[in-house]
Formats: C-alpha cells, sequence, structure tokens
C-alpha cells in the first residue's frame, strides 16, 4: 500500500507537489518509486534551466526501465537534489523527504493538481 501524504498536490504522472510561496518541491510518489523498482540513475536539469507544465524534466532509471519525469507547474529551476547523483536509492527510501529532485521558482499561476484523495483513487483505477 502506498503512501500519499494529503500536504502535498499530485499529477496524474506519479509526481509530488509541496508548494511553499512561490516554490514548488517536486518528486515522484511513493506508489511510482515502488512500481519501477530500484532506481540506479536520476537525470535531473541545471539550475537555472526553465521547465513547464506538462513537459519532460528530466529521467529516472531504475533496473526495470527509464522515466521521464513531468514537470507539474513552470518556471526556473533554483535547486536540484544534488545527493542523488550518489545515491539515487533516496527516491526509493524516501520519496517525500531524502528523495525529492528539484525546487521550482514557479512563473505563472499554480496549476490545477490533484488532491491525495484524487491521486489515491486515480492509481487505483
Amino acid at each position: 500500500m502506498s503512501h500519499t501524504p494529503e500536504n502535498l498536490q499530485y499529477t496524474k504522472e506519479h509526481e509530488w507537489v509541496r508548494i511553499d510561496g512561490k516554490l514548488a518541491y517536486i518528486g515522484i510518489t511513493d506508489f511510482a518509486q515502488s512500481e519501477l523498482g530500484d532506481i540506479v540513475f536520476v537525470e535531473l536539469p541545471e539550475v537555472g534551466d526553465e521547465v513547464r507544465a506538462g513537459d519532460t524534466f528530466g529521467t529516472v532509471e531504475s533496473v526495470k526501465t527509464v522515466s521521464d519525469l513531468f514537470a507539474p507547474v513552470s518556471g526556473k529551476v533554483v535547486q536540484i537534489n544534488d545527493a542523488l547523483n550518489d545515491n539515487p536509492e533516496k527516491v526509493n527510501e524516501d520519496p517525500y523527504d531524502m528523495g525529492w529532485m528539484l525546487v521550482v521558482e514557479m512563473s505563472d499561476a499554480v496549476p490545477v493538481l490533484l488532491t491525495a484523495a484524487e491521486y489515491t483513487a486515480h492509481i487505483n483505477e
């Protein structure tokens, strides 16, 4: 049973977002990491890159597959989780805390995202 924190928002592509003012903290959900299996590499944009909601911003590679990561918001990347370069397994171990991926300073209004209940319903379809 995957864990879906109530204080986050979600996309149908299995990213989570924590909004703090103009900043959006982004990662992949517990459900996504469990489906992927052991994560061996995470490719992220550079600080200063622009991301657009709905576009890919990187990839996550597991022993099973490579999956695209989709930006839930638009804006400029202001921070990436450098710890994932050497320890990509943090995404498996703790996807909502130690396994966060990037922080985006949002340039647009926050798009409509899923609540925890809506996301849970989506993955149980």
